[in-house]
């Protein structure tokens, strides 16, 4: 299984309107994907300082399954309408779980 973390820093003008229109985003999206298997994502609680402020988690069968994730024009639309332009730092990993 491939699993994919990406983490946000919204840029400041960023409000908790915004965000909830992409969590609302990032739940529709999610059965329009075959590819996806497991789905999860959300805001830092504040505990510690520096944290980024969102989180994305997505398991795949395989790497083919991310790709496919990935260049998919329903996500491809997510992030142009709701996230480029907005991010001020990103980070993404993808690993292998369980192998």
């Amino acid at each position: 299984m491939i699993r994919h973390v990406v983490m946000f820093r919204w840029e400041p003008e960023v409000d908790a309107n915004h965000v909830a229109v992409v969590a609302a985003a990032l739940d529709a999206m999610v059965p329009q994907i075959a590819s996806i298997r497991a789905y999860t994502h959300g805001r830092d609680l504040g505990v510690n300082v520096g944290n980024h402020d969102y989180v994305v988690v997505a398991d795949f069968d395989d790497v083919d399954g991310y790709i496919a994730y990935r260049d998919h024009p329903v996500h491809k639309d997510l992030i142009a309408t709701h996230i480029a332009g907005r991010v001020a730092e990103r980070a993404a990993i993808q690993f292998e779980v369980g192998g």
